[in-house]
């Protein structure tokens, strides 16, 4: 009986992980970045120019920027400890326009990141 109560348990655990008042939780990702790496959702591409122009679909520069919603341990030293990231999970970044790696989860886009490939944070 007390395994499958553990198990109820869990699998309630991980449902309200990726629910919140039964909407699906845009922040929960089922990604666990390893080491140094960082998962990003990159913000939507600037639709208009400053003049107002509407720009294409075709036209528009791929984002260098996005929301931190996954980050790793941390990379592993010498001396066995886990190095510090200087980015969490809520942090805004800008990334180099080829960095990191695409990938796409649950029709969800992401990047994945080394720490070393985010150029800056906003503050």
């Amino acid at each position: 009986m007390q395994v499958a109560t553990k198990l109820t348990n869990t699998w309630t655990d991980a449902l309200n992980a990726h629910q919140i008042h039964g909407e699906e939780n845009p922040m929960a990702v089922k990604i666990n970045p390893l080491d140094d790496r960082v998962v990003v959702t990159p913000l939507e591409a600037e639709e208009r120019t400053a003049g107002g122009v509407i720009l294409p679909e075709s036209a528009k520069e791929k984002p260098q920027q996005g929301k931190v919603v996954a980050v790793g341990p941390g990379r592993m030293l010498k001396d066995g400890s886990r190095g510090q990231l200087g980015v969490k999970k809520g942090d805004t970044v800008v990334y180099g326009k080829y960095s990191g790696t695409d990938v796409k989860v649950d029709g969800k886009e992401f990047k994945i990141l080394r720490e070393s490939e985010i150029l800056a944070k906003f503050a």
